[in-house]
């Protein structure tokens, strides 16, 4: 039973590792990547639709992304949606695709950027710390129901807390790699 709970436990700390991964990869970093459309909704006959389900987005060179609609009537929706985000972007559309020139980061849009990103950690961090304080409860009534010793749950409660401690040592890397990728001039 201990053991059903520390898995349960593994499972929702790499779940946050996930979301951290995918806020991450949504986050403008002077280097252009579909993954900055993740998070756009399109109002696609009047349903909001992900840009990714509506069209096909290319990488041809480091700062340009090209959006083609496979439903040409969605382009000016697309580049609505677009302007609207907080890309700070200008859709530039031919009338087929649109063209999304990345600019280089300013500092000040880095400092901002950096604020955002060592947020979006801690909001990680604590996620996985909540994980552990609810699983470190449920063993503990496993011990006050007299299902596991008072040794068990001792020997529990370490493993619960290397889990954490290699969890928010993930998370660590994962930001440490996204500071240097934003602060790359």
């Amino acid at each position: 039973m201990a053991k059903e709970i520390i898995k349960e436990a593994e499972a929702n700390m790499k779940k946050t590792i996930e979301v951290v991964k995918k806020e991450f990869a949504s986050m403008r970093a002077g280097r252009a990547t579909p993954a900055l459309l993740d998070k756009i909704q399109v109002n696609y006959y009047g349903t909001p639709t992900p840009v990714n389900q509506l069209a096909n987005i290319t990488v041809p060179e480091a700062r340009l992304l090209v959006v083609q609609p496979w439903d040409k009537t969605a382009l000016p929706e697309i580049e609505r949606a677009i302007l609207k985000s907080d890309l700070g972007i200008n859709p530039a559309s031919d009338g087929t695709v649109i063209r999304l020139a990345i600019p280089q980061l300013t500092q000040e849009r880095r400092t901002d950027l950096m604020k955002v990103i060592k947020k979006k950690a801690e909001e990680g961090r604590v996620a996985v710390r909540n994980v552990r304080r609810d699983t470190n409860e449920h063993l503990k009534a496993y011990q006050k129901e007299g299902k596991i010793s008072e040794d068990e749950l001792k020997r529990h409660q370490d493993e619960v807390q290397k889990l954490t401690d290699r969890i928010i040592k993930e998370i660590d890397n994962l930001l440490s790699t996204k500071e240097q990728e934003i602060m790359q001039v």
